[in-house]
């Protein structure tokens, strides 16, 4: 089968949606015998899986996504790769999978991006180059038990906004189902807390609203995510809170925005968030990779809805910490020593 490689010709760069494109290059390496191969560029899109693979039979598959931007002088950043290295690690271990070695890891994804950087897009378009690194168990086992083979590959694909309005606020309901079981794998990026996540997700939007509110799976009680973002409030008396809890995956945007908030002024903390406690917030929102920041207009419990700073306008905080974030993703500002990456183009 002819694989059909996407030009940058093909792209409006101001009018990108969130989707997968075939770029001519991918990183892929390989894990036998104990150990990782070099790895290196491919070209084929196509990964062959052996049909016994626990990737596909026993969920031996983990991921990672984050993002390239195109710097005003054309250069281009990563943005705290470091975070994406460790936690697909953790997720490896938590699933009894060969850990990536972290170093390879940031290398792979400056080569991939370096031989496609046509593809990221212009500075000041609001798109991205988007990355997912993933991996998963490969060879032929029949039993439940860890794989001997592991693939790890980086593909790239220029992405617009994950939500097509942007900062404009959106409507979330709480509903029966768990994201994540309590002690399970809610803190590892597994590919089955995805699958997991949607159809309680598809009967979100046919109800008309943009995702789900998923409480804690012990009592139901206490917020967790909002899909697959990370929540926060900002209180009327100047508190950042975000849930803590073991079944939430730890968000790099999340302890991003952490420090941002508390160089802003305001008061950071992760805290159990109970469902009944929405009055106290003045804004709310999601904020995740994908979704950068995205304003919470509204939440529907039990029936009620509970409407935040406004269903129709940003929060100033929310506008503040957005500016000051993609600020620094973008190379417009400085941020925090080592938050920021360069990717040698030459």
């Amino acid at each position: 089968m002819t694989e059909k490689k996407a030009q940058p010709s093909d792209f409006d760069w101001n009018d990108l949606g969130f989707e997968y494109h075939d770029l001519p290059y991918r990183y892929r390496a390989y894990y036998k015998d104990g150990k990782w191969s070099a790895g290196g560029l491919e070209t084929s899109s196509t990964l062959p899986i052996h049909e016994a693979a626990t990737g596909l039979h026993y969920g031996q598959n983990i991921f990672e996504g984050l993002k390239a931007y195109r710097r005003k002088d054309g250069g281009v950043n990563l943005f705290r790769p470091d975070m994406n290295a460790a936690r697909i690690q953790r997720s490896a271990d938590r699933l009894l999978m060969a850990e990536f070695p972290q170093e390879q890891f940031v290398e792979a994804l400056k080569e991939v991006v370096k031989a496609n950087q046509d593809f990221v897009p212009p500075y000041g378009t609001g798109a991205t180059l988007y990355l997912r690194p993933f991996q998963i168990g490969n060879g032929p086992v029949v039993g439940v038990h860890p794989a001997d083979e592991y693939v790890f590959e980086v593909y790239a694909t220029p992405v617009g906004a994950y939500y097509k309005g942007g900062l404009t606020p959106t409507a979330y309901v709480t509903n029966s189902y768990d994201r994540a079981a309590h002690g399970g794998t809610g803190q590892a990026k597994a590919g089955g807390n995805y699958a997991a996540s949607m159809l309680p997700g598809k009967e979100a939007h046919e109800a008309g609203y943009s995702d789900v509110v998923y409480l804690d799976p012990r009592l139901h009680e206490n917020i967790e995510e909002l899909g697959s973002a990370n929540f926060f409030g900002i209180t009327k008396d100047g508190r950042f809170l975000t849930p803590k809890s073991p079944s939430i995956l730890p968000s790099v945007t999340k302890y991003s925005l952490l420090a941002i908030a508390e160089e802003m002024g305001l008061q950071p903390e992760e805290t159990t968030i109970s469902i009944n406690d929405l009055d106290q917030f003045a804004e709310a929102g999601a904020m995740g990779t994908a979704a950068v920041i995205s304003p919470v207009g509204s939440i529907t419990h039990n029936g009620k809805k509970h409407v935040f700073y406004s269903e129709t306008e940003v929060g100033p905080w929310t506008q503040k910490l957005y500016d000051r974030l993609t600020a620094i993703q973008n190379g417009d500002q400085p941020g925090p020593e080592g938050w920021v990456v360069d990717v040698p183009l030459q």
